[in-house]
């Protein structure tokens, strides 16, 4: 499961708003290899799940997930910062063994 913390689905439904979107966009959680750790988390709005897509709800925000990056992301947590340690959203994942500096990659 991916869970996302109250400051990221504020943040979450005011950018959707901001980009003109509905209600049928959901976020799109996935893992893809790159970045200095190896693997890079990519966050996205999409209207459609894709067949081997699991969807998660949480504090009225839909994630879709597809199945190899669930893998890694299973008991994940979004959250978003806009403190002095930079802005954004973070992935508190408990199955990354190290992260880089930026937070955008990990390994396993």
């Amino acid at each position: 499961m991916v869970t996302v913390t109250d400051i990221a689905a504020n943040k979450i439904i005011e950018l959707r708003q901001k980009e003109g979107l509905t209600e049928n966009y959901n976020v799109r959680v996935a893992v893809e290899g790159g970045g200095c750790s190896g693997l890079m988390y990519n966050l996205d709005f999409a209207s459609e799940p894709k067949p081997t897509d699991m969807i998660f709800e949480d504090k009225g925000v839909k994630i879709m997930v597809d199945k190899k990056s669930i893998l890694y992301l299973a008991g994940t947590e979004l959250d978003f910062s806009d403190g002095l340690n930079g802005k954004g959203f973070q992935f508190k994942n408990p199955n990354a063994s190290r992260t880089c500096g930026c937070g955008e990659s990990f390994a396993v």
